[in-house]
């Protein structure tokens, strides 16, 4: 795992906060990346057992389980980026692998009810305002959510200058 870009983007209208990282595209890498949004959310202002960050957690974790099993392609890692808008109360979160052509479904039929996965797609449309692919160059995709974290009540008034992650990540189921 390489060092974690961050950076704080100030302007009169709003105030962004972003994370950029690489992980190996395995299932360790994905629970990886879960923690990592974690961490960052709680230096955001979003405690781990909050709304918002459990929210934004269970979107990186299915995102991230998703370019792992159906993005992979050996020596080549996933990307995440989380961006925080804290004008518009939206955390964006996209996950790029790097194949391009096996896109996720807009929408779909629901999956088997006996059926052992299918259903993460589900949850990140029942969490997230909206949800979308894009192309990445030079190949591959980025699939990208955006989630809702104002309003909860669970926020403090203000956002923190810094942006980096530390300690471990706790509150939200691991």
């Amino acid at each position: 795992m390489t060092r974690p870009e961050r950076a704080a983007v100030l302007t009169d209208k709003t105030t962004a906060f972003s994370l950029t990282e690489q992980f190996v595209s395995s299932p360790r890498g994905a629970r990886l990346a879960r923690r990592l949004a974690v961490r960052c959310m709680a230096e955001w202002g979003y405690p781990p057992p909050s709304d918002a960050s459990c929210t934004v957690a269970l979107v990186v974790g299915e995102l991230a389980a998703n370019a792992v099993r159906h993005g992979r392609v050996p020596g080549r890692d996933f990307g995440l980026r989380l961006v925080l808008d804290a004008a518009e109360g939206l955390v964006r979160v996209e996950v790029a692998d790097a194949v391009g052509e096996k896109r996720p479904p807009v929408a779909g039929p629901s999956p088997c009810p006996e059926g052992e996965s299918g259903r993460g797609l589900l949850l990140v449309d029942a969490l997230a305002l909206r949800r979308g692919t894009v192309d990445r160059w030079p190949v591959g995709k980025t699939v990208w959510a955006e989630v809702a974290v104002s309003g909860s009540g669970d926020r403090p008034s203000s956002v923190p200058r810094t942006a980096s992650p530390a300690g471990p990540a706790a509150g939200c189921p691991g």
